[in-house]
């Protein structure tokens, strides 16, 4: 197995690099105004996306009107070469809040949930209240069966608990896939609008990717279900790029300056504590863990709540250099991680530690890299001074992130996100307080030439 998980880890990663290069730089100043050079066409702003729309004539009628002044009802979906011919590709876009892949994600983890209650009923009451007829088959750590009163209220007033077979491993063998795609893309929309916008051409490739590796880590842990659970994670990884395109491509503009990134890291703390909960507690089949985990999951949620209300009000200033750096980078770095991301963290448990670390290093090196080249791009200026900047950016984060590790955490999990949230604040709060001393020195490193507005969020 650990062959196989290496081979797909380096698939991935060279197949996530590859697919940078093709794609247009949603940083780059330069290519954001429709460079020439760039690989991809400017983009037409949101009325010449609308289906129908096409180049003007004269009388200020578009070819694909038709009729003149007519408009459709609503934008429609951008689809990629691998189903642009395909029936569903010209359907309209999820529009407003339906659009949002945090609510697709809620949708999602409700069902979850509410296939944990009856997996709890069927083992009540077909199995005496024991899941050994399955537990057996998988690691320790799952199926806290939950005792509560609603639970056995639920269980004794169910009629036909032989009809909820299915909630052993296959249902949530579907939900696995667009759970985790919904989350890493809810990221991606609060980071901005144009590595959002971005992510969502990666979605195929990355469902590819995540139903192996699921696929790979099933056959591992084979059990009476398996073969039903390979089919239902395949039809997954089908169905999950349909659902997503119908998503929403409107989003807000980047907001890179000190206030946007701490609401952004405090927004994905918390959804990211959300997540560990859900895990803990529903796919992992541990509905008993639900009321021990209950705090954390309020305080999570109130903590997402307060940042997503913060992120309406916050300015908008265009980022200095370092601050902007930062940002770029960690920007590329949610694009290039999001093929590689699952076969790089099962790959830490399943023999190909050190393979992982490898990737996960040259992935961070090409999107600092790449990151700082749109932000020398964006604005030029000494060298040296910035070299230092960094250094003390780094070490700042290493700091904040060390003391984040050591903060108490129930799962490994936790503690890596503490520690990787508490590196971003301190390295960017770090770099904003540099930028603000070079700007009062009137040194050249400071503010961002403003660019061209990103005309996908238009």
């Amino acid at each position: 197995m650990s062959v196989t998980l290496a081979a797909i880890i380096i698939a991935t990663v060279v197949a996530a690099l590859a697919l940078s290069r093709r794609g247009r730089d949603a940083h780059s100043p330069e290519r954001r105004s429709g460079d020439t050079h760039s690989p991809e066409p400017p983009v037409r702003r949101s009325e010449d996306r609308l289906a129908g729309a096409g180049p003007e004539d004269p009388a200020g009628r578009r070819s694909g009107d038709r009729h003149a002044g007519a408009r459709p009802e609503g934008p429609t979906v951008r689809p990629g070469p691998w189903h642009r011919r395909l029936p569903w590709s010209a359907r309209p876009a999820w529009g407003g809040w339906k659009g949002h892949p945090l609510v697709s994600l809620a949708a999602v983890t409700a069902l979850i949930f509410l296939n944990q209650v009856l997996f709890t009923v069927y083992v009540i009451r077909v199995h005496h209240g024991s899941p050994s007829f399955i537990a057996r088959y998988l690691p320790t750590g799952w199926f806290a069966i939950a005792d509560a009163p609603w639970v056995e209220a639920a269980a004794r007033w169910f009629p036909a608990p032989t009809v909820l077979a299915p909630s052993v491993l296959r249902v949530q063998a579907f939900f696995e896939l667009p759970f985790v795609v919904l989350a890493y893309l809810t990221v991606c929309r609060w980071f901005s609008g144009s590595v959002y916008r971005r992510a969502l051409r990666l979605v195929p490739w990355a469902a590819a990717s995540y139903t192996v590796t699921f696929g790979l880590i099933e056959w591992s842990l084979r059990n009476p279900y398996t073969w039903d659970d390979l089919a239902i994670r395949a039809a997954a990884g089908l169905i999950v790029p349909l659902w997503t395109a119908r998503l929403s491509r409107d989003a807000a503009d980047d907001a890179w300056g000190l206030p946007g990134l701490l609401v952004f890291a405090a927004s994905t703390l918390g959804l990211g504590l959300l997540i560990l909960v859900v895990y803990d507690t529903a796919l992992l089949y541990n509905l008993g863990h639900l009321v021990a985990r209950l705090p954390i999951a309020v305080a999570a949620g109130t903590v997402v709540a307060a940042a997503r209300a913060a992120a309406r009000v916050v300015p908008k200033r265009p980022p200095g250099r370092g601050v902007g750096s930062i940002a770029r980078s960690f920007g590329w770095f949610l694009v290039l991680f999001f093929v590689p991301a699952l076969p790089v963290r099962y790959g830490l448990n399943f023999g190909t530690a050190y393979l992982s670390a490898g990737a996960g290093v040259l992935i961070v090196v090409a999107a600092t890299w790449y990151g700082v080249r749109d932000a020398f791009a964006a604005t030029p200026g000494e060298v040296g001074a910035w070299v230092r900047q960094m250094a003390v950016a780094v070490a700042a984060g290493l700091c904040g992130g060390a003391a984040g590790l050591l903060l108490p955490g129930g799962h490994t999990e936790t503690r890596v996100l503490q520690g990787g949230a508490a590196f971003f604040v301190c390295a960017v709060a770090a770099c904003a307080l540099l930028d603000r001393r070079y700007a009062r020195a009137g040194r050249p490193v400071n503010a961002e030439r403003p660019a061209q507005a990103d005309t996908d969020s238009r």
